[in-house]
């Protein structure tokens, strides 16, 4: 029996609490608003804090639900596809190292992509998993990655088949997404489970011309960041399980472990809210969605010199393009994509998703309208016809990695004595750091790496173009902790 999606169990049952006269002798401290800072209810007024209300029985436990809660994430599964679907209130990260944490064991090998999230590290480190990494297909034209690709995975497999899960990412940052259905059927002939970092693909399921959902591609469990493209609060993300292979109650004990005791009401309702908007007007939204997007793209055509990311001739690395995301090549405006990024956002008011150092990336969503797109457009028009910015003349290619170069676990590094060294004598030797730019936050060193020259060297330019580098004790990148063996 279909359930009725036009409801909001929690969004409801909070909102009637909030309205609700109460003598509040329990935590947060504010008492509804009533202790919070003039300065925060002057940005945020008082209704907010009214709703800022802890686990009363009402509200139902996030960690055993039997109320609105569960109710929720019901109405969730019905929504997306999924057997199972968890609100997760500490972002896709959690989402991510409870995947790993569910289906790997210590010295456990699991299969990535080189181009993974920090996250998957830090899942890494607390499982105790082996990582076998397999390298995306590079485009040396646009300095980006694909996804992997189904030849990859199998050639793998069949050196790795103890392997216990393989992850892959889909979409990438700028939309791309590799061909998932083959790679699901690959890796279900090992009879293990497919995990998928679909945090920037919560939209895929709403219109035709979209990617494929990747629950719908075969996917086990599938992590997305509700935040990130449709309607929920940041840092609030859901995880859908599609699938018989996965150990749920190990799973939902790795959530608990990841999440925590006080949950945010506000992020759960804002799930359920966005949960009903798309279930009920999810491809009307999407339709305006993609008419913004296509229409940004032809304005951006038309300006001639701006090369934008297409999806040309399907390959099985590169299989569908999400047309949300704008991918725009600045290299002939003589600017780096961190220089083009720092003139649109701090003179021309438009603000990127992701600056990178050939090209920057946008996202339109649910929430842009016409002025946004015309914005744009205004601003590359002046970065086009302004010639007084600084040039750049140089070269750098995204940073590759290399995939036999792990000498110890991530595990292994992280509780490692550790000790510093200049940088120019760490090659060789093991990382006992993480490093990553950010955004998108893919590490170029990960700890129990060796550490080569063509990483320092990549981080070192980066740290030129002025980008922010995570991870590492010396921000300069004189010095690096090594594992000290």
């Amino acid at each position: 029996m279909k359930l009725n999606q036009n409801k909001t169990p929690i969004l409801d049952r909070l909102k009637l609490l909030a309205n609700t006269p109460d003598a509040a002798f329990y935590a947060p401290g504010h008492k509804r608003g009533q202790g919070v800072s003039n300065k925060l209810i002057n940005l945020m007024g008082n209704d907010v804090f009214k709703a800022d209300l802890p686990e009363l029985p009402e509200l139902d436990n996030l960690f055993a639900p039997e109320g609105v809660i569960l109710e929720a994430q019901q109405l969730a599964a019905e929504t997306f596809g999924a057997d199972f679907s968890y609100f997760l209130i500490n972002g896709s990260t959690c989402g991510i190292t409870a995947a790993i944490l569910a289906t790997c064991n210590p010295n456990d090998k699991i299969i990535l992509p080189r181009n993974v999230h920090k996250s998957v590290i830090s899942g890494l480190i607390l499982s105790g998993a082996i990582p076998i990494f397999i390298n995306p297909v590079y485009d040396s034209n646009w300095d980006i990655c694909y996804g992997i690709s189904p030849e990859s995975l199998a050639h793998t497999l069949q050196k790795h088949p103890d392997s216990k899960a393989v992850m892959v990412v889909y979409p990438t940052y700028q939309g791309i997404c590799c061909d998932l259905a083959k790679i699901a059927q690959i890796t279900h002939q090992y009879n293990i489970p497919l995990l998928v970092d679909e945090a920037h693909g919560a939209h895929f399921l709403f219109h035709k011309n979209l990617p494929p959902s990747a629950l719908s591609q075969g996917a086990d469990l599938t992590v997305q960041s509700t935040h990130k493209t449709l309607g929920s609060l940041t840092q609030s993300s859901m995880l859908h399980i599609k699938s018989d292979r996965l150990p749920k109650n190990r799973l939902e004990n790795a959530l608990q472990l990841l999440q925590s005791t006080s949950p945010n009401y506000l992020l759960l309702a804002s799930l359920d809210a966005a949960r009903q908007q798309m279930a009920i007007a999810g491809p009307e939204l999407m339709t305006k969605t993609l008419d913004l997007a296509l229409q940004a793209r032809e304005r951006l055509k038309s300006l001639q010199g701006l090369p934008i990311l297409e999806l040309g001739d399907s390959q099985p690395s590169f299989q569908y393009l999400d047309l949300t995301r704008l991918t725009v090549d600045v290299r002939n405006l003589g600017l780096t994509g961190y220089q083009a990024d720092e003139i649109l956002h701090q003179k021309l008011g438009v603000t990127a998703e992701l600056p990178m150092l050939n090209n920057l990336t946008f996202i339109i969503s649910l929430g842009n309208i016409q002025a946004d797109i015309d914005k744009l457009i205004e601003g590359f028009s002046t970065l086009m016809l302004d010639s007084n910015y600084p040039i750049y003349q140089g070269e750098i290619n995204i940073y590759q990695g290399d995939n036999n170069c792990y000498k110890i676990s991530p595990r292994e590094a992280f509780f490692a004595t550790k000790k510093t060294v200049a940088i120019e004598n760490s090659i060789g030797c093991i990382s006992g750091e993480l490093i990553c730019p950010y955004p998108p936050g893919i590490p170029v060193l990960m700890l129990g790496e060796i550490i080569t020259s063509d990483a320092i060297s990549y981080l070192q330019k980066v740290i030129l173009q002025n980008c922010i580098i995570t991870g590492c004790s010396d921000d300069s990148l004189t010095t690096i902790k090594i594992v000290n063996i």
